[in-house]
């Protein structure tokens, strides 16, 4: 894993002038630059703002916007019954009292001069960074101290973003079919080449597929990023412990770096699965985690999530010199992040009181329900289905084209899924189904499924 390393200019017209300095005089530049600065200020035709090419290979619209456009359009129609979206992975539960109460609270004390707060620490504050180490890891027997916790306002965000860290020329493994974040933001960085038939040149693709249930077979050369996300969006697949530590000790044999998503993890009912990747020998070493609080407690539109960076993850120089991880991502978050406002943090530390857990528990099981019921009617239906078990979400073959499935569904059925081609080559023939909303919409859109695909 290499870093990454850039020189940069500097400007110093900021720093104090000497008494006896004369006033700056005015210059042209070097004909060499190609433009001609003067007091009429000439530039030639050749000097304008440069665009970056590598946004030019991304696919002309985010998945999730694309649908939202094609759904939209169909209802300009008037469609005669009312559209139930089970596509997008948006709670549709009210959040918590537990957390409701805690806002309120926070914002009382930001109405005091006594008790206001303003900026707050980057990383964010101590008591939600100690509650979450406690809570989330250490009762687990996971040695995750707080400062290796970093607030954020999504997990989205960090996992896009944690890439920055490294050189453009790192190998990266992804998932197939895969979150569409982990993709695009390494196309943005310049690590990819042109898409060609579905995928991207330069990336290291990982088929999860059927046959392999849906778990991505260990890469037969070195790699040096990878990412992976259990349980699994958008197939609802979780790992075993043993296949976890199966990666891990790949990435420890490679020098390889693991992004680990589990945002999911509150989904896990099997006590036999991991929680975290840490629950599994030398994770501390080779990986990072994102956590959230979007479908664990309903912050979708709340916003904080957290990631895990130990102290012990090591990337490496151009010359092999091992570098912390956690003191680069700790300087990238502190330069381009300003903290969760104080009432949001409040809100999440409630997440883990007594009557939070409770809360909490109960909405997790409601969307658990909501899945159970919805795979239970697809193999009805005589339709294989992958996740709905230790995941909100349902993989389902369609047993057509993926966007013909989604039209099939939207225009004659008035429900929104999420075509699986949109998460990869492999997804191509698959829809993805989320449990999240309410029993009644489900058990609607259901019924309205079953007459069509009757």
């Amino acid at each position: 894993m290499r870093l990454s390393c850039a020189m940069n200019s500097v400007d110093i017209s900021f720093l104090p002038q000497a008494e006896d300095t004369a006033p700056p005089k005015e210059v042209s530049t070097s004909q060499e630059c190609g433009y001609i600065t003067n007091n009429h200020h000439r530039y030639s035709d050749t000097h304008m703002i440069k665009i970056n090419e590598h946004f030019h290979k991304l696919q002309s619209s985010y998945l999730f916007s694309d649908i939202a456009k094609r759904v939209a359009a169909y209802e300009r129609t008037g469609p005669e019954h009312g559209i139930i979206k089970l596509g997008i992975g948006d709670v549709t539960r009210a959040l918590p009292k537990a957390c409701i109460e805690a806002f309120h609270r926070a914002v009382d004390e930001m109405a005091d001069d006594a008790t206001f707060r303003g900026y707050g620490p980057e990383q964010g504050y101590d008591f939600l960074r100690e509650t979450i180490a406690r809570e989330d890891f250490q009762a687990r027997g996971a040695p995750i101290e707080a400062d290796e916790v970093f607030v954020s306002d999504g997990a989205k965000c960090d996992s896009g973003n944690f890439q920055e860290l490294f050189a453009t020329g790192v190998s990266v493994a992804i998932p197939d079919p895969v979150y569409p974040v982990y993709v695009d933001s390494n196309v943005m960085a310049g690590r990819t080449g042109p898409w060609r038939d579905g995928r991207y040149a330069g990336l290291v693709y990982l088929d999860a597929t059927r046959e392999n249930h849906f778990i991505p077979e260990l890469p037969k050369a070195p790699v040096d990023l990878i990412y992976l996300c259990f349980p699994n969006n958008p197939t609802g697949a979780a790992i075993t412990r043993a296949a976890l530590q199966a990666w891990v000790d790949y990435a420890r044999q490679n020098k390889a770096l693991i992004l680990y998503d589990a945002a999911y993890e509150a989904f896990i009912r099997d006590e036999d699965l991991p929680r975290t990747i840490y629950d599994v020998q030398g994770a501390r070493e080779v990986a990072v985690e994102f956590r959230s609080f979007s479908k664990t407690a309903g912050f979708t539109g709340t916003r904080c999530a957290y990631t895990v960076v130990p102290k012990g993850c090591m990337a490496y120089t151009e010359t092999g010199e091992p570098i912390s991880v956690h003191s680069l991502w700790n300087r990238r978050h502190t330069t381009k992040f300003n903290s969760v406002s104080y009432p949001v943090q409040r809100a999440a530390e409630a997440v883990y009181s007594p009557e939070g857990r409770r809360q909490v528990h109960e909405r997790i099981a409601y969307y658990l329900n909501n899945a159970k019921y919805i795979r239970e009617k697809m193999i009805a239906m005589g339709y294989e289905c992958a996740g709905g078990e230790n995941s909100p979400y349902l993989w389902i073959d369609g047993k057509t084209d993926s966007w013909e499935f989604f039209s099939l569904l939207l225009t004659r059925a008035g429900v929104v899924c999420t075509p699986g081609a949109g998460f990869g080559r492999c997804g191509r023939g698959y829809i993805r189904i989320s449990a999240f909303n309410s029993f009644e919409n489900v058990t609607e859109a259901m019924a309205r499924i079953g007459k069509v695909l009757s």
